[in-house]
């Protein structure tokens, strides 16, 4: 039912999503989880996790920069869904991996709505999705792509960590017990959803265009301006 090409996607985007939410954990329950670390080793593994698996499944590991890059038709709703599962998968068993580790239960952190909160999520990932969306649209290398994706998540978790956890991803919200609906999962949707078609429709090649051609205004000619002479009639003797 699945070739080879298909089960790969499937396993990449999982254990890409599950590497990074464990390693994520691994800092932010440690004594130096400060958000400028946490962003560190999250803009790191996606560095590696996009050199290796980035020509598989594109290694995306954030469902709202997957969903974006959906709405901007750049992949199909099949594959949309699939990576999107596999992504919430990844998340819930890196969870569980790293319970198991520290033989430990881990406490909700996520707290409750905050509209700033929200903001920053959305800014945060929006920051993080003209990256992709660059990458998606201009078809770079995955040797490009992930130096530029990695660097990108650690700017924007720093940026979103001024109000909140600074996640900019749903699944990772999951994973680390912050799963908010109003903060970190509907924030980092819009972000990417705007971050993505903002870039496509503005910066990409064949997106709108804003040039106005002048309409060529033709001057009349002395000739054109002088009135058609009447034809002469013939004479009557002419006629005879």
């Amino acid at each position: 039912m699945f070739g080879k090409r298909k089960v790969a996607t499937l396993v990449a985007e999982f254990l890409g999503t599950g590497i990074l939410t464990l390693l994520v954990l691994s800092v932010q329950r440690s004594t130096i989880g400060v958000p400028f670390f946490v962003a560190t080793i999250a803009g790191v593994t996606l560095v590696a996790m996009v050199l290796a698996f980035g020509d598989i499944s594109g290694a995306y590991l954030n469902p709202a920069v997957t969903l974006g890059l959906w709405t901007a038709r750049k992949l199909s709703t099949l594959r949309a869904v699939v990576l999107i599962v596999m992504e919430f998968l990844g998340a819930w068993v890196g969870y569980y991996a790293y319970t198991y580790f520290v033989n430990s239960k881990l406490t909700n952190v996520g707290g409750h709505f905050s509209g700033r909160t929200l903001a920053a999520e959305a800014v945060g990932t929006g920051i993080l999705a003209v990256v992709w969306a660059a990458a998606s649209f201009k078809k770079w290398p995955k040797t490009v792509t992930a130096p530029a994706v990695g660097l990108a998540l650690l700017i924007s978790m720093v940026a979103a960590s001024t109000a909140g956890l600074g996640l900019v991803n749903p699944a990772l919200a999951l994973g680390v017990r912050a799963w908010v609906w109003g903060t970190y999962v509907l924030g980092p949707v819009i972000g990417a959803v705007v971050g993505i078609n903002l870039y496509g429709l503005l910066m990409a090649d064949g997106g709108l265009n804003f040039s106005l051609k002048k309409a060529a205004i033709v001057k009349p000619t002395s000739s054109s301006s002088k009135k058609p002479a009447r034809k002469s009639r013939p004479s009557s003797r002419a006629k005879r």
